[in-house]
């Protein structure tokens, strides 16, 4: 399982793109994590799924809220990591108005979440492999802190959280 003082692994996660500009078309686009995460300060959460009760209600509005907290503490990106398609995960974004404050990026078949370690097993409620709640911050592609959620809960993942830590490294 990944911990703290790791790279993040090699692989790749995509994101719908509403704006054709910046080498991105509209539509869905695949971004190296290693490429993407490079000299960057990247805070990333990730959840079991878009449109579930906690992630829709409680750990994508705290990021979505506290984005500009995130910059002014040096954190350059949010990222928000599920397993679902880029098409579910800009539908998502639209409708938690994330546009220029977290990027909702896809693990569609889970991959990011094996290579982790962070899977959650969920087929007995009809949904499959997931990820665990969690939230990190990342410098340079390695993961300064990892916050971890126990099975059902939302205290540690938690935007307020991260913040704090990410003030921290600032330090």
């Amino acid at each position: 399982m990944l911990k703290v003082g790791d790279k993040l692994p090699a692989g790749s996660l995509q994101e719908f793109i509403e704006v054709e500009g910046n080498g991105c078309s509209i539509g869905p686009n695949s971004f190296d994590i290693q490429q993407a995460t490079a000299g960057k300060t990247i805070a990333i959460f990730g959840l079991p799924g878009a449109y579930t009760p906690t992630c829709s209600a409680r750990h994508v509005p705290g990021y979505v809220e506290h984005a500009e907290a995130f910059k002014a503490a040096g954190v350059d990106e949010i990222w928000c990591v599920s397993v679902n398609d880029a098409f579910v995960m800009g539908a998502w974004g639209r409708d938690q108005k994330t546009a220029g404050k977290v990027r909702m990026m896809a693990d569609g078949s889970a991959e990011f979440a094996k290579a982790t370690g962070l899977t959650l097993d969920l087929t007995a409620r009809g949904m499959g492999l997931r990820s665990q709640r969690y939230s990190m911050l990342v410098v340079d592609g390695v993961v300064k802190t990892l916050n971890i959620e126990a099975p059902g809960k939302f205290e540690v993942s938690d935007a307020a959280t991260l913040l704090k830590q990410a003030q921290g490294l600032r330090s």
